[in-house]
């Protein structure tokens, strides 16, 4: 069973209590500044591993000293769904940059 698309008001809802995450077309996105290359590293690995046990895994881009996080829902034609704004919330409360 595919995962229903969120309407845009539902998903300008949503963003107003993600800080910092936006929408880019189809895709939740948020880039965040890390001390240092490997503290990117490190982040990027808990979301990798926070996203395992969600099964909602994310596009990571890990540069220097950011990552930036992207989700949407293939099931759902790649639009954003409540499965992104569920994961996006659970990257928020790992508490980085720390």
């Amino acid at each position: 069973m595919s995962t229903p698309p969120l309407s845009d008001s539902d998903i300008t809802a949503a963003l107003a209590d993600l800080p910092g995450w936006a929408r880019d077309g189809d895709t939740l996105t948020k880039t965040y500044a890390l001390p240092s290359y490997l503290a990117g590293v490190a982040f990027a690995s808990a979301v990798g591993v926070l996203s395992e046990g969600l099964d909602h895994h994310p596009d990571l881009h890990i540069g220097w000293r950011k990552v930036t996080v992207r989700y949407n829902t293939h099931d759902a034609g790649s639009k954003i769904t409540a499965k992104d704004v569920q994961a996006a919330r659970a990257v928020e409360a790992l508490g980085y940059p720390k």
